[in-house]
């Protein structure tokens, strides 16, 4: 053991989190506590970024009629989503996709508009912006679950209508529309095995030595 290591009990609560961290569709209405937005939004910006760009920007929306065309954005692509699955398409109809409209609180995530200037780290490798943001959103998604708080990452939106609709900059791109807050239960698998959607595979699966496809 790691002289550097944190205790059991600190270990294990990581690890909880992570294991009991679920993408959320349904919540309990209610608030996020100003101090406790911050909180959590403060794990965020502490996420590793490729050359320390910080490419994340969050927009936080109050404005319940603002919140309401971000909903109709999202069903729009919904229907195109649908559309474009063929025979599943009803199946897919039938699953809850959003909360939009009873979170506590709704947050935009997208990628700044000055982050083309970062060439460290991603000269070969231009998506590392986006990978930088996922981390953001990671830290998010284990630190309100620590908080005892839901959240939902929904990507259904044609990013160029959201970016138009929040006034964004040329260049800025939108990346997650984040439902935050609390929820009666958090779902004991992801919610998309449980609906019977698809099943996760498991890490045997994905684990590769020396070579693609060598197996351990």
């Amino acid at each position: 053991m790691s002289e550097h290591a944190y205790s059991p009990l600190e270990r294990a609560a990581i690890y909880r989190a992570i294991g009991e961290r679920r993408d959320m569709r349904h919540f309990a209405g209610g608030t996020v506590a100003p101090e406790l937005l911050t909180r959590l939004l403060q794990a965020a910006h502490q996420a590793p970024s490729v050359g320390l760009m910080q490419p994340w920007r969050f927009i936080r929306i109050s404005d319940r009629e603002l919140r309401g065309r971000i909903q109709a954005l999202v069903e729009e692509e919904r229907v195109r989503t649908a559309e474009a699955l063929g025979q599943r398409s009803d199946e897919f109809m039938q699953l809850k996709v959003e909360g939009i409209g009873q979170c506590a609180e709704v947050l935009v995530a997208a990628l700044s508009d000055d982050r083309e200037r970062h060439i460290f780290g991603r000269r070969t490798l231009p998506e590392m912006d986006l990978a930088s943001l996922a981390c953001a959103l990671q830290n998010l998604w284990l630190a309100a679950r620590a908080e005892g708080l839901g959240m939902g990452w929904v990507s259904l939106f044609e990013p160029a209508a959201l970016a138009e609709l929040l006034g964004m900059p040329a260049g800025a791109k939108p990346l997650a529309v984040l439902c935050l807050g609390p929820v009666q239960a958090f779902y004991p698998a992801p919610m998309l095995s449980l609906e019977g959607w698809a099943e996760p595979q498991p890490l045997a699966e994905m684990l590769y030595e020396n070579h693609w496809g060598q197996r351990p």
